[in-house]
């Protein structure tokens, strides 16, 4: 059989989750409808997602089509979720975006087509409530094709919009308007279908048009949109129909190598850690041996997605995506089998904003620190700082609701009342220089049986932190020189002004070590002194997070809000004004992005959208900020060493 990861992706608010339960509800997967005003839906499984009607965390449900089996996948549209929907890309084969047909494109339908289009994910547009006062669809087409810079093509066609008797039918592929606007659409890739279209138009049958759309829109050409209202399943069947005959299942090797990616992790009610695995060669069953970054693990239990149910099985194949107990080392991003690895490709920024959490009551300190490790096994982006005792927590978020959320969780899962403090803008330190550091066995100085060497230099903008052995191998344990690497990586997390150290390549300049006594926390120990040497030498800026932004205001308040930004000390690189509507485009700093937000409905009458992201770190004009440092510091010796002994 075939089988089809399919997202389903869109802004908050726009029916992900409604047009999903209509999906397997139309499908036969399930017998009857959930809602999520009502909290009974099949993929908002978490209390908290129930309470707020939002989707928190990505969800897996499954159902057929024929030969075709979907494993769908429903994703946060909140932008403080990002990270969720970052871990769903990487295993989609093609991708559902819902757009309301009254908001249109809004901030996240940006992020996510322009996320689709660079990793090269074929998708498809639904057009939801076009029951709702102010929906439109071709005209809406319109503007999707300029702001979004895709292909949209109208494959129905509706009457009374707007209203609730509101209807929508599917065009004949072979009438017109479709026709035309197919041929010519799909001539442009396509010489033989050009060809015919303008000497001989009777040979284009609709099978060749079918086919010739399934091609383009695997190929990211084309992007056929459907219209409807998915709380009542209008336009769902044409839809489903779209899924089955256009979108690019694909026919995977049961009987080939094992091969795999986990992509979510959970606790299940004993606290046993479960991860999501989506398998696309050969097979896993129970009690067997698998290979991971961490090691080989052995599968406890295997709960599959199958017609939108998890069933216990003792095995399954590729193709489909399965709750593996058992591998109690793995983590999210770890590919699955011979070539077991770990996966660093994020396609969404990291975050840049960190606050610090007390529990309520001291005395729930540890078990806070605890929980919250657990929730970042769930999202490795939630990245967690603290000191040795765990007196002082942070943890780093996308932005507050994010933290509401986090905190709920904390409350509802755990039981710990916490506190979160405001946010700040997470910095990060570029190296000024070249540096070098040395320190040599048996020399008084050195309270180490070791010898190390490191050399640091700043490397190019985003290529991220590296590390180099310029020593002979073979001269020692290779777990004395993993130590140095894996403690180089610790410390560059906190550089000379308490911000993580970012595109710096290390090199491992020298090493040596007295046979027998010498051991892998020698070197764990003097690696953070020789480091810091070398970044001392080299000097550091302290950069701040600068996002772009993509303003859209009426063009009477551009004057004011020109004002807001240069307020701010924005830079705008480009303004347009078309049908009364200004488009702003530019950059600011992450840390006046709040402030822009609170201001934009007052100044905009309630019209202005803005869209932001992460785009680049800038050197801070004037006095550096400082980050408290948490635990030992390597740029005092004397502390350093006093705290060790």
């Amino acid at each position: 059989m075939r089988t089809l990861n399919l997202g389903i992706l869109a802004h908050v608010d726009a029916g992900k989750t409604s047009l999903t339960e209509r999906l397997l509800f139309d499908t036969g997967a399930i017998a009857r409808l959930g809602s999520v005003d009502g909290g009974n839906t099949q993929t908002d499984s978490l209390e908290l997602e129930r309470q707020r009607g939002i989707t928190i965390a990505a969800a897996v449900v499954s159902f057929t089509l024929g030969d075709l089996v979907v494993n769908l996948i429903d994703t946060p549209g909140h932008p403080d979720f990002i990270a969720e929907v970052e871990r769903v890309l990487q295993l989609l084969d093609a991708a559902i975006v819902v757009v309301s047909a009254v908001e249109g494109v809004q901030a996240q339908t940006r992020v996510l087509v322009r996320a689709l289009k660079r990793l090269g994910i074929p998708f498809i547009f639904f057009i939801n409530k076009i029951d709702r006062l102010g929906a439109r669809y071709e005209a809406l087409l319109e503007e999707m094709a300029v702001q979004l810079q895709v292909r949209p093509i109208a494959m129905m066609e509706m009457d009374e919009a707007g209203f609730r008797g509101a209807s929508a039918r599917t065009r004949n592929m072979m009438g017109e308007p479709l026709f035309s606007t197919l041929a010519e659409a799909l001539a442009g890739h396509d010489e033989a279908l050009l060809a015919d279209y303008v000497m001989a138009p009777e040979r284009i049958s609709a099978g060749r048009l079918q086919a010739a759309l399934a091609e383009q829109v695997a190929s990211g050409l084309l992007h056929p949109a459907y219209c409807g209202i998915a709380m009542t399943g209008l336009g769902v069947p044409a839809l489903i129909a779209a899924i089955e005959t256009l979108l690019p299942g694909k026919r995977r090797d049961p009987q080939g190598v094992l091969k795999g990616r986990v992509f979510k992790i959970e606790r299940g009610w004993g606290g046993e850690k479960i991860a999501y695995l989506n398998l696309t060669s050969g097979t896993v069953t129970a009690r067997q041996q698998i290979a991971l970054p961490g090691g080989p693990a052995k599968v406890v239990s295997i709960q599959l997605f199958d017609q939108g149910r998890v069933e216990k099985v003792g095995e399954f194949g590729a193709g489909r995506i399965a709750k593996i107990g058992g591998l109690t080392e793995a983590r999210i991003g770890d590919e699955v089998g011979m070539e077991a690895g770990p996966s660093s490709a994020f396609h969404f920024a990291p975050p840049t904003l960190e606050t610090r959490v007390r529990a309520s009551r001291p005395s729930e300190t540890a078990a806070l620190w605890a929980a919250l490790q657990q929730l970042s096994e769930q999202d490795p982006l939630i990245n967690l700082r603290t000191s040795a005792d765990a007196s002082e927590i942070y943890v780093s978020l996308y932005g507050e609701v994010q933290k509401e959320v986090i905190q709920a969780m904390l409350l509802a899962d755990f039981g710990i009342a916490a506190l979160f403090e405001e946010s700040t803008v997470i910095c990060a330190e570029r190296l000024a220089g070249t540096g070098q550091g040395l320190e040599l066995l048996f020399k008084e100085s050195n309270p180490f049986l070791a010898t190390i060497g490191l050399r640091v230099e700043p490397g190019p903008e985003g290529a991220g932190n590296s590390f180099a052995l310029e020593v002979d191998v073979g001269q020692m344990p290779v777990s004395f020189y993993r130590a140095v690497e894996e403690t180089v990586s610790e410390v560059l997390k906190s550089g000379i002004n308490g911000w993580q150290v970012i595109d710096c390549h290390v090199a491992m300049t020298a090493a040596k070590f007295s046979s027998p006594s010498s051991t892998a926390a020698d070197f764990r120990r003097l690696t953070p002194l020789v480091l810091a040497a070398a970044l001392a030498e080299a000097g550091s800026i302290v950069c701040e997070p600068i996002d772009y932004f993509h303003l859209e205001v009426p063009a009477a308040s551009l004057t004011t809000i020109h004002t807001l930004l240069a307020k701010a000390g924005a830079v705008t690189k480009d303004t347009v004004i078309e049908a009364g509507t200004a488009r702003l485009t530019g950059t600011v700093a992450s840390a006046m992005i709040q402030g822009i937000q609170r201001q934009l409905p007052a100044l905009s009458s309630g019209l202005g959208v803005l869209e932001h992201g992460f785009d680049h770190y800038a050197p801070v004009a004037g006095v550096p900020a400082v980050r408290p440092r948490l635990g030992l510091n390597p740029f005092d010796r004397a502390e350093y060493l006093q705290g060790l002994r």
